[in-house]
């Protein structure tokens, strides 16, 4: 390790070049990374959020934001089936939300409406929230949406009353919760399913999006979901928490061209490593192969001369990994406020990138080892 220090180093510049090739991966790599995990915890939040045990949607929903939707009581019927305890109907719909500070500026914003008083929302707070909610025209507003939608967060928590419109209504805002934004969703509110029906006028009662259902204490999910679609009629799809959540990011992972640009990022950045990192060996090889060959000459091997090279490519991931995690931990934290998506450092992937690192750069040493293979002692002087 210590030959392997001193060929590296020996040249400052080309060390520099190296390090810098080699954190510009790791950048690209971690950064395309956090994107990609953004997308899919962002896109499961209401998923995860949400109280329930089986979910019921239509056979043509592909995502959360705007699902088509389905008779409601395909809902009520799952009410006979053994194990089943409650059920809450939800409405899902785009509003287009006008900023209350400056009226001229209007945003989509994404609505679900319920019955307040079911157990499937745990987001809207105490008791005091649900019986602001049964009045007319009243909302909650999520205070991570994004800032385009004005003022609002700041204001209700100050105990300010917040008047504005969506969909041409007048609403006010009467509490918040918290849950973000995800690439489809810039900003939510919840609110009662009256009200509800009050925003979107040409909605119809008896066709709901969502369908929660919550079962009794000790059931089996599986056994449940068998014996529900065993027993409804087959125009909606009945789902266990952990399939509508997968549901959603397969939508985003495999029908959407953003889950394959973030995996071309992490391709493209490897490679541009690979070769930097491969054309400094290879450099670092050719200018001394008369010291290589002299060894071999004198009874070094081939694999001696290899754990060398393979030993500069190791050096050469690690001094570059350490500023190239540095930058994307600010990156991070940049774009994690500019967007309000989960972008966070996790220790799994910063040791799966640290892994690739070093593979990559592996790889790229042994790519240079075949010019030192290839090197004749006789032939060199």
């Amino acid at each position: 390790m210590k030959i392997a220090w001193v060929q590296i180093s020996h040249q400052k510049l080309r060390l520099v070049a190296a390090v810098l090739g080699v954190a510009f991966a790791v950048i690209l790599v971690l950064v395309q990374l956090g994107f990609s995990q953004a997308l899919y915890d962002s896109s499961v939040r209401w998923h995860t959020s949400l109280g329930y045990d089986l979910a019921l949607i239509s056979p043509k929903t592909t995502y959360i934001v705007n699902p088509p939707g389905f008779p409601r009581n395909r809902l009520y019927q799952t009410l006979g089936v053994e194990g089943v305890e409650s059920v809450t109907p939800v409405y899902i719909g785009i509003g287009k939300w006008r900023n209350p500070d400056d009226p001229l500026l209007t945003r989509n914003i994404y609505v679900m409406g319920f019955d307040p008083t079911d157990s499937g929302f745990s987001l809207i707070g105490d008791a005091r929230t649900q019986r602001a909610l049964r009045h007319p025209d009243r909302v909650l507003f999520d205070r991570l949406s994004r800032s385009e939608f004005g003022p609002v967060a700041g204001p209700v928590q100050a105990g300010e009353p917040v008047n504005t419109e969506i969909n041409g209504r007048d609403v006010r805002v009467v509490g918040l919760f918290s849950l973000g934004t995800s690439f489809g969703i810039d900003g939510s509110i919840i609110t009662s399913d009256l009200n509800f029906r009050r925003i979107f006028p040409d909605r119809s009662a008896s066709r709901i999006e969502l369908g929660l259902i919550n079962l009794e204490e000790g059931a089996d999910p599986v056994a449940v979901q068998r014996q529900i679609l065993a027993n409804i009629p087959a125009d909606v799809r009945v789902l266990t928490k952990d399939e509508f959540v997968q549901h959603e990011v397969d939508y985003w992972a495999r029908s959407t061209p953003i889950g394959y640009v973030f995996g071309l990022g992490v391709v493209m950045g490897l490679a541009v490593g690979v070769i930097v990192v491969y054309q400094i060996l290879f450099s670092d090889v050719q200018d001394h192969l008369r010291e290589y060959a002299t060894l071999k000459a004198i009874g070094y091997s081939n694999m001696f001369l290899s754990r060398i090279v393979l030993s500069e490519a190791v050096l050469l991931a690690f001094i570059g990994f350490i500023p190239g995690l540095g930058i994307s931990l600010l990156v991070y934290g940049q774009a994690s406020g500019a967007t309000n998506l989960p972008m966070e450092m996790t220790p799994e992937r910063g040791g799966q990138v640290l892994l690739l690192t070093i593979a990559m750069c592996a790889g790229s040493g042994l790519l240079a080892l075949r010019k030192l293979r290839a090197a004749d002692p006789a032939e060199v002087f």
